[in-house]
């Protein structure tokens, strides 16, 4: 069982989409496991063959559980593994009498012949039970015909709805307690320092405004995408910042994955990763990023895009703030937060003149960086801005 942020302590396995004796390549998804936030997909990280099963859906073990055996190709089967928890050290978990786990069957989840395979977020097919609603006969409107959430919910109000035996969990509820217990320990373990700095957009917006001229209305980008990729090419200057905290010191990440907060339509937010933010163009960004928020909303993100996160980014400009000063999210060891672009006055050159502005923020640990360091961290993220021909 992965653990798919600071917040989690355990998770349910809603199913597998794999089956014992099924070769498995790198990033295969092959479960669906429900979390406080959302139903994410498991991928796995190696190739081989899937020997057993050790979790029955529906079952909710902790963070670190043994979920499958997978022999990895050329290798032999080792001895049977036990179902034994392996939390981090802030997660205890207590300790349990060892015996092992039976083969569980799986779920069988392969079409029969002459059906088509369904197109549905899991969070879509679970509302959908919940609310009565047979997928079968909806038509999807996200990509590729995927069935939404949003799908469910239009259907369900074309019924009538009937009182169920037993109020299904909030989900809500629990995304905010998830999140308060993650933010209540940040801030009592982490140091935090927070520093601002005001970047004159000029430049930055009017060569998108020169860019946007050769893409088509659909592939425009967004400042946004300039924003975070300055962050990206930031952290290779000042890459102290680009590390997690583990057992008791600062382990810095081989790659950047810069986070982006994301807002749910019913409420909270999470925070998944652009991998490899800093070695991505524009163009390759902006479709990531514009993919990464649709299916954030529609319940389909992947473990590795919540686990793998080494700095999070978060604005609130289409909001109307000016200034947001964020907690760090664990085990990461900074943020930085972008307010909206707004028309001040500024002095260049000796004159007043009218300059499209943004409010950066960092709010880093002071255990892995002081405030030198967090200074030139915004200065190396002003300096790419100046210069965006060459993000």
């Amino acid at each position: 069982m992965p653990q798919l942020g600071a917040d989690m302590s355990a998770g349910k396995l809603q199913g597998w989409r794999k089956h014992v004796g099924d070769q498995v390549q790198r990033g295969d998804i092959i479960a669906i496991v429900e979390t406080d936030k959302a139903d994410i997909e498991i991928e796995v990280f190696t190739a081989g063959v899937i020997e057993k099963f050790l979790v029955q859906p529906g079952e909710k073990v902790p963070v670190g559980t043994v979920l499958a055996i997978i022999r990895e190709e050329g290798k032999p089967l080792e001895a049977e593994v036990h179902r034994i928890p392996t939390v981090a050290a802030h997660e205890p978990i207590p300790a349990a009498p060892l015996a092992p786990a039976p083969s569980i069957a799986p779920i069988e989840t392969r079409p029969a012949a002459g059906e088509t395979r369904l197109h549905i977020s899991p969070v879509a097919r679970k509302v959908a039970a919940d609310l009565g609603v047979d997928p079968v006969t909806l038509v999807g409107t996200g990509p590729g015909g995927r069935i939404t959430l949003e799908d469910v919910q239009r259907a369900a109000q074309a019924k009538p709805v009937q009182p169920a035996a037993e109020a299904p969990p909030d989900r809500q509820a629990r995304m905010r307690q998830a999140i308060a217990a993650a933010m209540a320990r940040s801030k009592r373990e982490i140091p935090h320092y927070y520093l601002s700095t005001t970047i004159d957009m000029s430049r930055a917006m009017a060569w998108l405004t020169q860019e946007n001229l050769k893409h088509t209305v659909e592939g425009r980008l967004v400042y946004g995408v300039l924003l975070l990729k300055a962050v990206a090419l930031a952290l290779r200057d000042v890459a102290e910042l680009n590390s997690i905290w583990m057992d008791g010191k600062a382990m810095p990440a081989r790659d950047i994955h810069v986070g982006v907060a994301i807002s749910l339509r019913g409420g909270g937010l999470v925070a998944p990763a652009l991998h490899h933010t800093d070695r991505q163009s524009l163009d390759e960004l902006m479709k990531n990023f514009r993919n990464l928020v649709q299916r954030a909303r529609a319940g389909s993100l992947r473990s590795s895009e919540l686990g793998d996160p080494t700095i999070t980014v978060t604005s609130l400009g289409e909001q109307g703030v000016e200034t947001v000063f964020g907690i760090i999210y664990p085990p990461q060891v900074a943020l930085v937060g972008f307010g909206k672009v707004v028309e001040r006055p500024w002095s260049a050159e000796g004159q007043i003149v009218s300059k499209p502005l943004i409010t950066a923020t960092l709010s880093a640990d002071h255990r892995v960086s002081d405030g030198h360091r967090g200074g030139l961290f915004l200065a190396a993220i002003d300096r790419r801005l100046q210069d965006p021909e060459k993000l």
